[in-house]
């Protein structure tokens, strides 16, 4: 069935069930193989690709439902969340929809809840669902044409992530469980678009106290083993919570 027919079957059901008039879009970000990735979702029997995003049930709150529309997408359980903007330009969607008629679900105007998530590359497992084709991970140097506003969602999560590395921590759940320091400064300087000083790096982290040096090292490699580290789980919510002095 192509994603046309799909979307007028499903119209009856998306008055009766969703608010209306409001979306949510993601911005989920994963870091793998040393590259910051962003899950993005190929439309059923269209060459373009979209964010992953869904509607708001009249029994949820907009959190449960970011929290809904991505568990359905990858499988992933407690993903950090954070609601960062709204976007609410007028026609939005229409030309998308233009060969659709007015009354369908989808073609309504819909103002959108942005949020972006930070998730483990390794703890996702991506569905296919019945409106899209593919559903994969591309690296933010490489993302393909974004459908209808997603490129601006997608622009204004990248500006708050790097934003908010200057009062809050990262890398808790993009990251394993345990790391290096230069994977971790390899994260923030993907993230600034810009070098950092090692030593600069090194210090700064110390002195946020949210590491824990293990009697570890990583094995392999031509060059001295790196010291492996994890993060202090309550010492990083509470920094997250009440944020830093300093930033970057």
């Amino acid at each position: 069935m192509d994603i046309k027919k799909l979307m007028e079957e499903n119209s009856e059901l998306g008055w009766e069930d969703y608010l209306p008039h409001l979306s949510i879009d993601c911005v989920v970000f994963g870091f793998h193989d040393a590259t910051l990735k962003v899950l993005v979702v190929k439309i059923k029997d269209e060459n373009i690709w979209a964010l992953p995003g869904g509607y708001v049930l009249k029994t949820e709150n907009l959190s449960e439902a970011a929290n809904r529309i991505l568990r359905e997408r990858t499988g992933a359980e407690n993903i950090y969340l954070h609601q960062f903007c709204v976007f609410s330009d007028l026609n939005r969607s229409e030309g998308f929809f233009e060969k659709y008629e007015d009354a369908i679900w989808n073609k309504q105007r819909f103002i959108s809840i942005g949020f972006y998530a930070l998730v483990d590359f390794s703890r996702v497992n991506l569905v296919i669902d019945a409106f899209s084709d593919a559903c994969e991970w591309k690296s933010i140097n490489d993302l393909p044409e974004l459908i209808m506003d997603h490129g601006s969602i997608y622009d204004g999560a990248l500006e708050t992530l790097r934003k908010q590395l200057n009062h809050k921590p990262i890398g808790l759940n993009l990251l394993p469980e345990k790391f290096t320091m230069p994977e971790l400064q390899k994260l923030y300087e993907i993230i600034l678009g810009k070098k950092l000083n090692r030593g600069n790096f090194y210090r700064k982290m110390l002195r946020y106290d949210i590491l824990v040096k293990l009697d570890e090292i990583r094995k392999g490699g031509a060059h001295k083993a790196p010291d492996l580290y994890q993060f202090d789980v309550e010492k990083y919510q509470n920094a997250l919570k009440n944020g830093f002095n300093e930033g970057w």
